[in-house]
């Protein structure tokens, strides 16, 4: 049997402390005083007397649930908050030592510990009915302390909780579980069905135990600004895996050319903020008073601190303060002046002279907020003229990347240019294969491991980072309400005496600080794992998350934060992104006076900042200059490699990145596109992309596409193979030998098609909505066209690029439709356009193959080769004369290869489909598209008009 830790016992407590409680305070406090020597083995309780506690325990959560009068009585007994705290003190104690090996020991941080998994497996199988009975008890336990804190007046339960430090055991109750289920169980398993479904049930209890206690922490924190700062201040500055002793000059990791905030200052700093503001209420006041009164100095315990304790001046006496608090801090009247003075050597009047949270903070966020903030123009910083360039760059840069990697080299761990890839391609210790061979060089269960490393760039430190990956949506909905709840200005109490909203300085802590970072990386990546929709809790919780931090005017900070190496548009950047288009639509949805140009006579950047259109015009400045100095580029670069690989220029195996890596860049781009086409279609915000002249990168992803991409036919025209006609003759079966053995079986198809011929799916849908929402008039008007954007497209010879998209494509469906209403508004009130197009009809007029004609009356039928959009190569069609029976469009020759009956009748009727769609076209548009000739490649032929248009400038 352990021996008992040196705590105080009951005896200690005056025997007038317990004359005016009621029953259910004392039988619960007996309860808990039992629990507690019962996990700390001093002694442990026989079957009959735990299941007595148990029972008193039950009881009491289930009235803490019904009743009101109860929690009202006991969330009021500091004593009742003491022994809950041991007693849940004593359990995580227990479980620790049972589920991790580790005991730990109270008012004692514990650390993540670094334990193998079948340790920790052996463990818990072994102690499976111990630790099952304890997180249960730990449960309900954390239960009652959550509903404690929900009363008439949870102002005074929340300082009794804070002036014992319960959120302490909060905290231990968060790392115990994150140490067991994400440390621990996840890996390995069994091999035996008994002991995994017992490492199962103990890893849902864990969680269960994990849910409350992120639920009672919200429950503190709610509309009580210390409390948050506090839990700030213990999730994201002392962390348990966070450096506990950093040197002065020491700083959390820097973003570009940031500089992050020194750790030391910071801490220090939000610590004296604390000790400043730890007024509790009087109620709160009145009882902790009453109780340390009671106690002699002699019985006086270690659960309500008296010393270094932040609250412990509340109830002492003078002589027993270790600072001087601030006395006039409830003097809300009262408005202060910040001052700094450097020169100070205490460093607590230095930051009571300041008055506001954090000095290092705030110098901190004046060089990360909104890049270039003395610049207000919104003029674009990267013209059109660079994109070429940086094109050129980025391909290069990817094939450079490739033929520097060596076949047996490991993949290098050094940090790379924001603006460039890591890829790898050959697998780890593998030499180059002799076949092709598409399939991903890694193992399923490898892939995880993998994928860690490209989310961020160092360890994923944190004591909430690991909860999205433990959790699933339902679950970790108190993490984001926490999350929202401290930093959202709506959710705050308004200003503070030196006029500092405390919601925006947890928002900057929660960007400045790694642990908060990471955090929000995790939180993001989430939303995308679980794949959520818009009018889920999370999704909404998370908008109004980033809504917190645009009011911080940090986007772009937070979008440099999140980026990865590897990928064009990290998984976390998409979701921000996706998040943020969603806030365009609702709560960011400009006014009809929207104006996003700051008051050139004002030097305040504090009250530019403060103006909604001016912090949502320089965000949207932000996010299409990374559209056109990094997302344009690099997508169009793997765009015009594939088109090498399409000429036969370059080897399919030197293709630089696989299909992996492809799919989340095109998730990025899908998701940008996304964002500016809700752009487009918010009038007040639609002028910023013509002024950016966004048609030009719109236009070469378009030529990106049709150079790299093969058009896709119709699925039911694809023809098939025939059928292998079965041999007549049966070889004789010969005996193996070793001089000639059995042919090898063929290789199984590969899963995924090849990089190199990486579709791009439904991208070209996308930049032609947002070309249509570009051209069209303001609304209320019909007519005409945008003529700004309408010279664009002209002077940057978009309208070849346009009518490519005619062609059908199965990767790219209605292109055409939309390209029609892209024409109809680029040809209204546009004279130039509509000559251009005139020009191109003459000028394709000769030389094209004419239609199908009909023979002369009573002749027979004539066979025509006609080739069709959307299906490959020439189809042969039968004509009728005029004098023929009805008959449909036209008839397709089954040639004597195809055999197949229902394969043929498949294909007349798609057929039959497509002819009657091109019956149906615009005449306009028809007379285009039966005088254009294709060449091989599906590129439109513009051949010369006159002598100023060359063939050059159309292709």
């Amino acid at each position: 049997m352990a021996s008992s830790p040196n705590l105080s016992t009951p005896n200690s407590e005056g025997a007038k402390m317990w004359e005016n409680d009621s029953i259910e305070e004392r039988i619960f406090c007996a309860a808990l005083i039992c629990l507690e020597g019962h996990y700390h083995q001093s002694p442990v309780m026989g079957p009959q007397t735990i299941a007595k506690a148990t029972g008193i325990v039950s009881k009491t959560l289930e009235k803490t649930h019904t009743f009101k009068e109860v929690r009202e009585v006991l969330s009021r007994n500091l004593r009742v908050w003491i022994w809950l705290r041991r007693a849940i003190c004593a359990t995580i104690c227990d479980l620790n030592e049972k589920s991790l090996g580790v005991r730990s020991e109270p008012f004692v941080q514990t650390k993540f510990f670094d334990i193998t998994t079948p340790e920790v497996t052996a463990l818990i199988i072994k102690n499976y009915v111990p630790l099952k009975e304890a997180l249960q008890m730990l449960n309900k336990l954390m239960h009652i302390a959550r509903n404690l804190l929900v009363t008439t007046d949870p102002e005074v339960p929340q300082d009794l909780s804070a002036a014992i430090c319960f959120d302490h055991e909060v905290y231990e109750a968060i790392c115990l579980c994150v140490n067991v289920t994400s440390k621990g169980i996840d890996g390995e398993m069994p091999e035996d069905e008994s002991s995994r479904a017992k490492l199962n049930e103990i890893t849902e209890l864990c969680k269960k135990v994990l849910v409350t206690s992120l639920q009672q922490a919200h429950n503190w924190i709610a509309k009580n600004d210390r409390n948050k700062m506090l839990f700030w201040y213990k999730v994201l500055i002392e962390s348990p895996d966070a450096d506990s002793n950093p040197g002065p000059e020491d700083r959390h990791e820097s973003v570009l050319d940031y500089p992050a905030p020194r750790s030391m200052q910071l801490r220090d700093e939000i610590s004296n903020w604390l000790k400043r503001s730890c007024r509790m209420s009087d109620t709160a006041t009145a009882i902790c008073k009453e109780y340390f009164n009671s106690l002699t100095p002699e019985t006086r315990d270690q659960w309500l601190p008296s010393g270094e304790n932040l609250l412990s001046w509340n109830y002492t006496p003078p002589e027993m303060w270790s600072w001087q608090p601030d006395t006039d801090a409830r003097d809300e009247a009262a408005k202060l002046v910040s001052a700094w003075y450097p020169d100070e050597t205490d460093k607590f009047k230095q930051d009571k002279a300041y008055g506001r949270v954090s000095h290092e903070l705030d110098k901190w966020w004046f060089g990360a907020r909104i890049p270039n903030s003395n610049d207000w123009s919104l003029t674009m910083y990267s013209s059109v003229d660079s994109v070429p360039q940086r094109i050129k760059e980025c391909e290069a840069n990817l094939m450079q990347r490739y033929a520097a990697a060596e076949p047996h080299e490991e993949p290098s761990e050094a940090a790379d240019p924001p603006l460039e890839r890591s890829v790898e391609l050959q697998g780890q210790g593998q030499g180059p294969q002799a076949t092709q061979n598409f399939v991903p060089e890694y193992d399923e269960y490898e892939e995880e491991a993998d994928d860690d490393d490209s989310y961020g760039e160092g360890p994923m430190t944190g004591l909430l980072t690991e909860i999205p990956n433990i959790l699933d949506p339902k679950q970790i909905e108190a993490l984001h309400m926490i999350v929202k709840s401290c930093i959202l200005e709506s959710a705050g109490s308004g200003l503070t005496r030196y006029r500092e909203n405390l919601q925006h300085c947890r928002c900057r802590i929660f960007l400045a600080t790694d642990c908060g970072r990471n955090l929000l990386r995790e939180m993001l990546v989430f939303i995308a794992v679980w794949e959520k929709d818009e009018q889920s809790l999370i999704f909404q919780i998370s908008s109004q998350i980033v809504q917190a931090i645009h009011e911080n005017a940090l986007i772009p900070y937070a979008w440099m934060a999140l980026r990865t190496p590897k990928d064009i548009i990290s998984p976390a950047q998409t979701i921000l992104l996706r998040l943020i288009t969603y806030l365009f639509r609702t709560a960011l949805y400009p006014p009809k006076d929207y104006n996003p140009y700051a008051d050139s006579k004002s030097d305040d950047v504090e009250k530019i900042l403060a103006n909604e259109d001016v912090r949502l015009g320089k965000m949207l400045n932000y996010l299409y200059g990374l559209f056109r100095s990094r997302i344009v580029p690099e997508c169009v670069a793997l765009m015009q490699i594939q088109g090498e690989v399409r000429k036969g220029r370059l080897d399919p195996a030197d293709f630089p990145v696989d299909n992996w890596d492809l799919e989340r860049a095109k998730d990025g781009l899908v998701q940008y596109l996304d964002f500016l086409y809700t752009v487009a279609d918010i009038y007040p915000l639609r002028q910023h992309l013509i002024d950016y002249e966004a048609v030009y990168e719109l236009l070469r992803l378009l030529e990106g596409l049709d150079i790299g991409v093969e058009k896709a036919p119709l699925v039911g025209a694809r023809r098939k193979e025939p059928p292998a006609a079965p041999s007549t003759t049966t070889s004789t079966p010969r005996p193996s030998s070793s001089n000639n053995p059995p042919p090898p079986p063929p290789p199984p198809p590969p899963i995924s098609e090849p990089p190199h011929e990486f579709p791009w799916a439904g991208i070209k849908g996308q930049v032609l909505s947002i070309l249509a929402a570009l051209l069209q008039p303001p609304p209320g008007q019909s007519s005409p066209g945008n003529p700004t954007v309408q010279m664009q497209i002209l002077q940057h010879n978009g309208i070849v690029s346009l009518l490519n998209c005619c062609l059908y494509d199965d990767n790219n469906r209605f292109c055409r439709e939309r390209t029609q209403l892209c024409l109809k508004w680029l040809m209204d009130g546009c004279p130039d356009a509509s000559a251009f197009l005139q020009n191109l009809v003459s000028a394709n007029h000769h030389g094209h193959q004419p239609p199908a004609t009909r023979p002369p009356p009573g002749s027979a039928s004539i066979t025509q080769n006609v080739r069709i959009d959307g299906v490959p190569g020439e189809v042969r069609v039968q004509v009728r004369s005029s004098s023929a029976p009805a008959a449909e469009v036209g008839e397709v020759l089954q040639g004597e290869e195809e055999t197949n009956a229902a394969a043929g009748a498949a294909g007349e009727a798609s057929l039959r489909t497509r002819l009657e769609e091109n019956k149906n076209r615009s005449e306009d548009l028809a007379n285009l598209l039966a005088l254009a000739d294709l060449d091989k490649s599906g590129k439109f032929d513009a051949a010369a008009s006159d002598g100023d248009e060359t063939e050059d400038e159309f292709m």
